[in-house]
């Protein structure tokens, strides 16, 4: 009888951690054979320079336009949260499913905010606080930068 190797390879976790920072991926994942290893880490957002800030319209009237709301008290960037990677932007978890979040929607701190996928894989965004979506500033399948500012919590 064969026996299989159990062990956790920790030189491969670590140079997979490496490419991680190097990269600025939020996680990874390889496959050989049955193992499968996945690193992930958790990204701190920054705030990213303040831009004008949209509401989005309310899906009852979709002949209405989307208006610009009022800045927030204060520096507008600090309540804005920017993508942490370049990537495609998807609201919902699936085509044709209810949106994670909707202007007005009350979210609590690491609840899923959007999904950004990057390089075939699906990154959930979750929130850095808990607080009440005023303003979505993107679309769904909309690609965005890094940086470029997603969502508005106050």
């Amino acid at each position: 009888m064969a026996s299989r190797n159990t062990g956790i390879d920790k030189v491969m976790i670590r140079d997979l951690a490496e490419i991680l920072n190097e990269t600025d991926l939020t996680d990874i994942e390889i496959e050989q054979g049955d193992l499968r290893i996945r690193v992930s880490r958790q990204v701190t957002i920054q705030a990213a320079a303040p831009q004008p800030i949209y509401a989005q319209a309310p899906a009852a009237a979709p002949a209405a336009v989307a208006a610009p709301i009022a800045a927030p008290a204060g520096d507008p960037s600090k309540n804005a949260i920017p993508s942490p990677m370049v990537g495609t932007v998807y609201l919902s978890p699936a085509p044709g499913a209810r949106a994670f979040i909707e202007v007005g929607t009350q979210v609590k701190e690491g609840q899923t905010l959007l999904i950004i996928e990057a390089m075939k894989t699906m990154n959930q965004i979750p929130s850095p606080r808990a607080g009440t979506v005023t303003a979505i500033l993107v679309e769904d399948s909309q690609p965005v930068e890094y940086g470029e500012l997603l969502v508005v919590i106050e």
